[in-house]
């Protein structure tokens, strides 16, 4: 037990001092360390806090830049923007006027079309391709030309409405180089740019398309009016003129069925007196013997007879060619009654039902 409880071996003071000298050099070495460290750690903090408040303030300024340029090209865009919604909205009554154009111009083609129709109800001499259907046949062109036109004009209309429609749903799904961004707003303005002008000479384009078609459908509808009314006039003077000669043929006819009668009326006067001479003759001739001569009174007998039978003749002559006449009056009476007939057929398809109709006709600057 002795042996287990033996004191430690002890140091000498030269140790002792020596440990404590090696505990304080220790310290103070571990105290200027720390104080290193420390005064390393504030110099770092403070290099970390000016250099991210460098950076913030770069960042800031860089946002507030990329702030005001993304604004400028907002409003560059936005203004593009509401421009061509302007521009769409203006092809959208572009495209209503050309509707409404188009539409126009499918009642008076149907007029012009029922007017070639119609005429072609005129008979005999009046079934001519006078100046009137000259003038239907080249405004049914026109109009189907114009119609043609309206509707190209339309579809393009509908195009760049179309294109329009496409610009604005487009949109950038990924991301880009900053130039690319730019070139990108400026591609997008450019195009705004493009679209508008398009628009401008579109609207130029269809304003003067409705305003020239407009006035080629007037000038020609007014060209048809006046060949209907030319020609009416003209049909109305011939059917005027034939019931002129009607009036006098007939009146001939009257004048010559009263020249008839009064031939028959004379040939039956000489059927008495040629009687009377032919009994003369034949009692005379029963004279008995030498009475039975060629005496004065025979030969006037004889020349009575022949005489009034001569002027029966002649008479019955004139009968005949008198009857003759009067035939070719009754035939030359129903030619012009027929032929009136013909110009009052004219008049009403012309007058009455290609005319009137055509007052409906009404062409409007769209």
């Amino acid at each position: 037990m002795a042996r287990l409880l033996q004191d430690p071996p002890k140091l000498n003071p030269s140790e002792w001092y020596t440990a404590n000298n090696m505990q304080r050099a220790r310290t103070e070495s571990q105290k200027s360390r720390s104080e290193c460290m420390t005064a390393e750690s504030w110099r770092l903090v403070d290099e970390i806090e000016k250099t991210t408040q460098k950076t913030q303030n770069d960042v800031n300024k860089k946002l507030e830049q990329r702030r005001e340029e993304i604004k400028f090209w907002k409003q560059e865009l936005d203004s593009k923007l509401e421009q061509i919604v302007h521009e769409t909205e203006t092809l959208l009554t572009l495209k209503n006027r050309l509707e409404r154009a188009l539409e126009g111009c499918k009642e008076p083609l149907v007029i012009t079309q029922k007017c070639l129709l119609y005429r072609q109800r005129r008979v005999g001499i009046d079934l001519v391709h006078d100046e009137v259907e000259q003038e239907l046949v080249k405004e049914a062109e026109v109009l189907q030309g114009i119609i043609a036109l309206l509707g190209r004009t339309l579809e393009q209309t509908n195009e760049q409405i179309r294109c329009r429609g496409k610009e604005q749903n487009r949109t950038l799904i990924s991301f880009v180089s900053p130039e690319d961004w730019i070139d990108f707003s400026n591609i997008n303005v450019e195009k705004a740019d493009k679209q508008r002008n398009n628009s401008l000479a579109l609207k130029a384009l269809i304003d003067g398309i409705l305003s020239q078609t407009a006035n080629d459908m007037r000038k020609q509808c007014e060209k048809v009016n006046t060949a209907f009314r030319n020609r009416v006039k003209e049909v109305k003077d011939a059917k005027h003129k034939l019931e002129t000669l009607l009036a006098m043929v007939m009146d001939e006819t009257a004048s010559q069925e009263k020249n008839i009668a009064a031939l028959k009326k004379a040939i039956a006067d000489k059927e008495g007196p040629v009687k009377v001479a032919q009994t003369r003759l034949e009692a005379r001739n029963h004279r008995p013997n030498v009475e039975l001569c060629y005496d004065t009174v025979h030969s006037s007998l004889m020349s009575e007879v022949q005489e009034i039978t001569k002027n029966i003749q002649r008479l019955k002559d004139a009968l005949a060619q008198a009857q003759t006449e009067l035939k070719g009056l009754s035939r030359r009476q129903l030619s012009l009654e027929e032929e009136i007939k013909v110009k009052e057929n004219t008049l009403y398809i012309d007058d009455v039902l290609c005319m009137q109709m055509r007052e409906s006709v009404c062409i409007n600057n769209y």
